[in-house]
């Protein structure tokens, strides 16, 4: 079965669906058959892929996944397409019950076809969020390098350490990126500086620079990989993928 990737901060704006685009793109361009399934209302990850939310989500309306995915402008990078529909959204975000038990097997089944699935979450503590990291077999975090970037992160970590006790996990901590990192800023040292004496190893050697080809990329549809090639956003993604390759 392939690695379940779940991207997740209960912060917006802290490049949480840039990140899961860009590394899913990335994973996509190694050679590895990859699934980016949006999860959050917004749809974000769906427009910066180039498409539009769906009427009804795959995983409410019982269509079979394999059959609702669609393939992207990326060789070998499919998406699951997300809804802004409410009822979906709160289906999807019911409490636990058969309909999480649901979604669980269904992602867990859909992973045997493909090498990666990640998942991109709505930016919340909510039941969507857990249920996401129930089914997945590791969590990825994004950090914004700015004064707030630590503000609410033990609920997050307490919330990953409550489904990682549950019996018969698989969840473990995949690693924490540092986002939107200006090395001419003093504050971003420190804010590099106190996340990697806390989580230590857990945090990727890679950080994803301000770029502003990395914002303008969505606009077009497209990950950064494929808008501007050259740019520093762009490596720090291909450099990011490969630290991911290497923990596996």
């Amino acid at each position: 079965m392939g690695r379940i990737l779940c991207v997740a901060n209960q912060k917006g704006g802290v490049g949480k669906t840039t990140t899961a685009v860009n590394l899913a793109a990335g994973l996509a361009k190694s050679g590895a058959r990859t699934l980016l399934v949006d999860l959050d209302p917004q749809c974000n990850a769906t427009s910066g892929l180039g498409h539009g939310p769906t009427a009804s989500h795959a995983l409410v309306s019982g269509q079979p996944i394999l059959e609702a995915v669609e393939q992207t402008s990326v060789p070998d990078l499919d998406i699951l397409s997300g809804s802004r529909r409410f009822g979906d959204i709160e289906a999807l975000a019911r409490d636990d019950g058969p309909k999480a038990a649901t979604f669980e097997q269904r992602l867990m089944a859909t992973a045997n076809a493909y090498d990666f699935v990640l998942i991109d979450c709505p930016p919340s503590l909510g039941q969507l969020t857990k249920t996401a990291l129930a089914a997945s077999t590791e969590v990825f975090m994004p950090i914004q390098c700015e004064y707030f970037a630590m503000e609410g992160l033990a609920q997050m970590i307490e919330v990953i350490r409550e489904v990682m006790e549950r019996p018969d996990r698989r969840l473990q901590f995949g690693g924490i990126v540092l986002t939107m990192y200006d090395p001419s800023l003093e504050l971003t040292h420190e804010v590099e500086a106190e996340v990697r004496d806390f989580f230590g190893e857990i945090v990727f050697h890679s950080v994803i620079p301000r770029d502003v080809a990395v914002s303008e990329a969505p606009s077009h549809g497209l990950p950064v990989l494929d808008y501007a090639p050259r740019a520093r956003g762009t490596r720090a993604y291909v450099e990011l993928c490969m630290e991911v390759l290497e923990r596996d």
